[in-house]
């Protein structure tokens, strides 16, 4: 990520975090303006002769998901506001929308401790052809390319469909718009939970399944190899980088 600095006609100059070093872009760019830039591995060896472009880099801008289409790794999040629960669904920005819609609550039908927990996709009533249309060839789970997790407010998701006047759904069947209506903390010790404290509950909890669909989308039956990192010891007598010559 880089923002937008000095303008000249073959490209602005950006600050993309390298050190003592500025990216020209291959376009002119309103100075502050964010953008995405991509790197060739080569320009980090390369060495500027010219005085004036001393420690200049080249670059291309690209589009923000780039990183996360070709390479397949996290490159921040957007923000989409929905001025109700059901605009969550109605304005999904993908094509056939969310896939896999999962509900948080504390009235959930499973628990996520349960053993028998996983993220499946709600049976339809057409008969499938065969076991492996359902899932794949380990018999797994289906796999989802969209997947949305929904949580309420203190009174839960129910209280956000019984405000929804778009919606004929009563809250106390607001289990019905979702695959899986989950209890993510079971013993959560206390009347409620905050919001952001619920996200970060969730989204902890449910990586393993998420990681485990991503993992065998990607692999497609090929058996990963696992590589485990080195055991780092601790000791009260060696001394800290971070500690001083003083100390």
């Amino acid at each position: 990520e880089g923002g937008g600095g000095k303008e000249e006609e073959d490209g602005s100059f950006v600050d993309c975090g390298v050190p003592n070093r500025l990216v020209q872009i291959d376009r002119v760019l309103t100075p502050g303006i964010r953008c995405t830039v991509q790197l060739d591995i080569k320009a980090y060896e390369s060495k500027q002769k010219s005085p004036s472009k001393k420690g200049v880099m080249k670059g291309k801008v690209v589009s923000p998901t780039t990183p996360r289409d070709e390479d397949g790794i996290y490159w921040g999040y957007t923000t989409r506001m929905a001025p109700s629960i059901n605009a969550i669904f109605e304005a999904c920005p993908y094509e056939g929308g969310y896939d896999l819609k999962v509900g948080t609550s504390e009235r959930g039908d499973i628990s996520i401790d349960d053993p028998k927990f996983t993220l499946r996709k709600k049976r339809t009533t057409k008969k499938s052809k065969s076991k492996a249309d359902a899932t794949d060839g380990d018999g797994n789970d289906e796999q989802f390319d969209h997947l949305l997790i929904v949580f309420g407010g203190v009174a839960g998701i129910e209280e956000c469909v019984d405000a929804d006047e778009s919606m004929t759904l009563a809250g106390e069947d607001s289990k019905k718009m979702f695959d899986v209506w989950v209890n993510i903390c079971p013993y959560q010790g206390s009347r409620t939970i905050r919001s952001e404290e619920a996200v970060f509950i969730a989204l902890a909890r449910l990586s393993p399944y998420i990681a485990r669909n991503s993992t065998a989308s990607e692999s497609k039956g090929k058996k990963q190899r696992v590589v485990r990192t080195e055991d780092v010891e601790f000791s009260d007598e060696a001394i800290s980088e971070e500690s001083s010559d003083e100390e």
